[in-house]
């Protein structure tokens, strides 16, 4: 299972990528969570709000998944952080299922 995190600086536009990703069947789950991060920008120490979006689908789709979360972020660099993963059978075929 493809797991892929980002991060949007607000709910609406999270709201709005999960939806197209879970209707154009590129995620099986998206799973959205307020956070607060504390991080280096340009020298300065900067500390936000954000939306850290995480992303369940196929590692056949992570040129998909990148290309359009890099199009629909605010960011100057966005967060995308991915890796496959191992998982339960039945949760795996939950998965394709989901999105073929």
């Amino acid at each position: 299972v493809l797991l892929l995190i980002t991060t949007v600086p607000n709910e609406l536009l999270a709201e709005q990528i999960a939806r197209e990703l879970i209707k154009g069947k590129l995620a099986a789950c998206v799973s959205l969570k307020e956070i607060k991060s504390i991080y280096n920008w340009q020298g300065n120490i900067e500390e936000n709000k954000e939306i850290e979006i995480t992303i369940k689908s196929l590692p056949e789709n992570l040129n998909k998944l990148s290309f359009i979360l890099k199009e629909k972020t605010t960011y100057e660099v966005p967060e995308l952080i991915y890796k496959i993963f191992d998982s339960e059978n039945s949760y795996f075929q939950w998965v394709k299922e989901s999105i073929n």
